[in-house]
């Protein structure tokens, strides 16, 4: 099976050693490692019934790239750990290999090893590498007193998806499609660094839990400007549900768009829009006012 997988795989441009031998080698001219890992179980974080074995792959290892690219980092590499059922078909496991190999090479690497064992459910475990190229990492901790605060990628969209397939409602593929397999901006958080943000972290949890951890990081307040963060698919799936999509908007997880301040006078770099500021108060508000419900989002069992 590993033969299999690993068969006419390219590991992309930073691997020296790639599959095939004791450990992998990866070329990191910085000198510094970003590393981050995460992990999907089924019935847990993927059901079956929704998401195909591409899809999975796929949305495994968008997770992790994404927190690579929230450090201002470029993937080089990952590592796969996979463990499923020893009855699992052949063509399940092509196509979590397939799904990871293609979402890799978009984020700009490739996977460079890891391991495959026997266990009750199929199970993801991913680590990512990124090189830093030189610049300083971008943490939650560095937000200042009259920043903005911008976003690249959607906001709302893998939330609404998630309603649209529970409630068994057609016409939102796209949406659907973005829940099952997200599609993060790698290379924005790159030009986030090089223009100089000061805080920036993945947007998994939801918008407000993840700014969240930037304003308690920084001992800073956020405010956020509703309209600046209202997205016209999203209202449409609230609408055909009959619900108001504020909540998928500021609180949906899984989007793995990146969020980040940046000094007041900063041109952003394309692909980043302005949602709000940063000011001396405490925690999120969205319009001066806190939210009143929850936070973010967290996963929960599914069948």
């Amino acid at each position: 099976m590993i033969d299999r997988i690993t068969a006419g795989r390219a590991s992309g441009p930073a691997v020296i050693v790639g599959p095939g031998d004791d450990a992998a080698v990866v070329a990191m001219p910085d000198a510094r490692v970003v590393v981050t890992t995460d992990m999907l179980v089924q019935g847990r974080h993927f059901c079956t019934d929704w998401s195909t074995p591409q899809q999975i792959g796929g949305k495994a290892i968008a997770q992790n790239g994404a927190d690579v690219a929230a450090m201002g980092a470029r993937p080089q590499g990952y590592v796969v750990a996979l463990g499923c059922p020893p009855d699992t078909p052949l063509a399940v496991l092509d196509a979590l290999n397939d799904g990871m190999t293609r979402e890799a090479a978009r984020s700009g690497a490739g996977i460079v090893g890891g391991d495959l064992v026997q266990s009750p459910e199929i199970v993801v475990s991913v680590t990512a590498l990124g090189d830093l190229e030189g610049r300083a990492p971008v943490l939650r901790s560095g937000a200042r007193v009259g920043d903005v605060v911008a976003v690249a990628g959607t906001l709302g969209r893998s939330a609404a998806g998630m309603a649209v397939l529970e409630a068994g409602l057609s016409g939102f593929d796209d949406l659907v499609a973005l829940h099952c397999w997200p599609q993060p901006q790698y290379s924005a958080g790159v030009a986030a660094a090089v223009a100089g943000a000061t805080a920036m972290c993945d947007v998994s949890d939801g918008l407000l839990a993840d700014l969240g951890h930037i304003a308690d990081a920084s001992g800073v307040g956020i405010d956020l400007a509703r309209e600046r963060i209202e997205d016209a698919r999203v209202f449409e799936a609230g609408t055909a549900l009959g619900v108001d999509p504020s909540a998928w908007l500021l609180t949906g997880g899984e989007d793995h768009a990146l969020v980040a301040t940046f000094p007041p006078d900063t041109v952003l770099p394309e692909g980043w829009r302005l949602i709000g500021r940063v000011d001396g108060g405490v925690g999120v508000r969205v319009d001066g006012a806190p939210w009143p419900g929850a936070a973010g989002w967290q996963s929960w069992e599914v069948s």
